[in-house]
């Protein structure tokens, strides 16, 4: 069966279908980014609001600003802008639910100014993101924003023709300010630390250089709240949608799969309105910091502890990872040893339960999540999700073997061959020039460390962190991953 709104009433009775009439909503929320993630996050929640006949003001308008999200756009508009959400685990009697709550997408590419008109447009309230943690063009070894960027100069030269998030939304937001209508939240959904603050430091360094007023105007207007999100989302294969097919009788070009876990902790700091996401699990917080760390430092953390090291050794999906018993110790060893000792008290939290639940989560082979698209965009992951945890080790003279591991891991892997000879290709948009730094083994420490943008001034200073990271990237070239966790794991603690 297709997937649209007609033929919503001739799906099986287990797929959940929108309880509200999906053309009677309205658009409160511009989302930049449309992927995997936001369909299976920031979209389910608000669908559910809508599921309880709340929140029908605040449809989701979709917004592509790359020539790739075409495919994206008329794979949804094909359907009427309908997915389908495919909870997998492995256990029985998780969701297959259509969402409606995203009623429209627009393409930059096609129309700048029909886009910059409809951020404008005083029915959009909320501008929400997922561009990823390289998007926001911040520098991670100053914490400056990247102004020399070409896209970034030519928006300032053409405010008018942009093509980067920040030219579209000061675009739209001096038009706001002309017009005398309330400027909107802009809310990141991305996986980065302390995402409101970044994106209100990108923007306003954005204005500074474009216009002064509207810089002091966004600075005093707009709010950018912190948010907590995690939910574990796959790229969505052929064989997703063939399952899905085979399963439910469900025909759908894009829909996502994600696992049953979901989560989001957002700061209550909203200048326009906002729906009433608490009645359908959202937590709101006056401060998102301790949920921020303990999410980043251990699943994310963890995440690419085991990436690397479980692509060198041939696997290819995080289950697999967790099939093998020293992948799982080695995880618990960095989780217990490493991270929680940093991590403040986090409210609502029982740190123990929640690092049992993230092997459980690793460990589902059902949603069956590539390592390809967790080891992605590595060199923006690490500044935020280890090298913070390395320089606290550091800080504290304590132990940096297992981390040192983590780092070594990848510098083997961006050599771009595992360890059963198999090529594959590096997924990052600085692939070529990271490959570079790891070409010459007898330079490869000096060169990979040096990159501050990457890992900061106090790790290539620490002789005990270059030492520990010489000895893991000597091991798993000689002996391999299994060996190397082995005499890892059997040093004392």
């Amino acid at each position: 069966m297709k997937l649209k709104r007609l033929n919503l009433s001739q799906l099986p009775p287990q797929v959940r279908v929108p309880a509200y009439t999906v053309t009677a909503t309205r658009q409160g929320i511009a989302h930049i980014g449309v992927g995997g993630f936001h369909r299976a996050h920031q979209a389910y929640y608000t669908d559910a609001l809508m599921n309880l006949g709340q929140g029908l003001d605040w449809s989701i308008c979709g917004v592509g600003l790359r020539s790739e999200d075409r495919r994206a756009r008329d794979d949804l508009a094909g359907q009427d802008y309908l997915y389908t959400l495919y909870e997998l685990g492995d256990g029985d009697g998780h969701e297959v639910r259509v969402i409606g709550a995203i009623s429209q997408m627009l393409l930059a590419e096609d129309d700048a100014q029909a886009l910059i008109d409809k951020l404008a447009s005083p029915e959009i309230r909320i501008v929400s993101l997922t561009i990823t943690e390289g998007g926001y063009c911040i520098d991670d070894s100053t914490g400056e924003f990247m102004l020399h960027l070409p896209q970034i100069q030519h928006d300032l030269a053409h405010p008018q023709q942009p093509r980067t998030v920040f030219g579209f939304l000061c675009a739209a937001l001096a038009l706001r300010r002309a017009a005398g209508i309330p400027a909107f939240t802009l809310m990141s959904c991305d996986n980065l630390p302390h995402n409101g603050a970044v994106t209100r430091k990108a923007l306003l360094a954005f204005a500074a250089r474009r216009d002064a007023d509207l810089h002091d105007w966004i600075e005093r207007h707009v709010s950018f709240p912190n948010a907590m999100v995690d939910r574990i989302t796959p790229m969505t294969s052929t064989a997703h949608r063939l399952q899905l097919h085979d399963e439910h009788g469900i025909d759908d070009a894009w829909p996502v799969v994600c696992e049953p876990f979901v989560q989001w902790v957002l700061e209550d700091k909203f200048c326009n309105g906002r729906p009433a996401w608490e009645q359908v699990g959202v937590q709101f917080t006056d401060d998102v910091t301790p949920y921020e760390e303990m999410k980043i430092k251990l699943l994310n953390g963890s995440h690419l502890a085991l990436t690397y090291l479980g692509f060198l050794k041939g696997y290819r999906f995080v289950h697999e990872t967790m099939n093998d018993p020293l992948f799982v110790a080695y995880m618990r060893a960095y989780m217990d040893l490493d991270v929680t000792p940093q991590l403040a008290p986090v409210p609502g939290i029982d740190l123990a339960a929640y690092k049992d639940t993230l092997v459980q989560r690793f460990s589902n082979q059902a949603i069956a999540d590539q390592l390809e698209r967790v080891c992605s965009d590595g060199s923006s992951k690490f500044p935020k999700f280890t090298v913070p945890t390395i320089n606290r080790l550091i800080a504290d003279g304590r132990d940096t073997e297992r981390a040192a591991l983590v780092v070594a891991a990848w510098a083997l892997y961006l050599k771009g061959v595992d360890e059963n000879g198999l090529s594959y290709r590096v997924p990052d948009p600085r692939a070529e020039f990271c490959q570079a730094l790891v070409a010459d083994d007898t330079l490869l420490t000096q060169r990979l460390l040096a990159v501050e943008e990457i890992f900061g001034s106090a790790i290539p200073h620490s002789s005990a962190f270059v030492d520990a990271f010489e000895r893991c990237f000597n091991s798993l070239r000689e002996h391999g991953v299994s060996k190397t966790l082995e005499r890892l794991l059997a040093r004392p603690v």
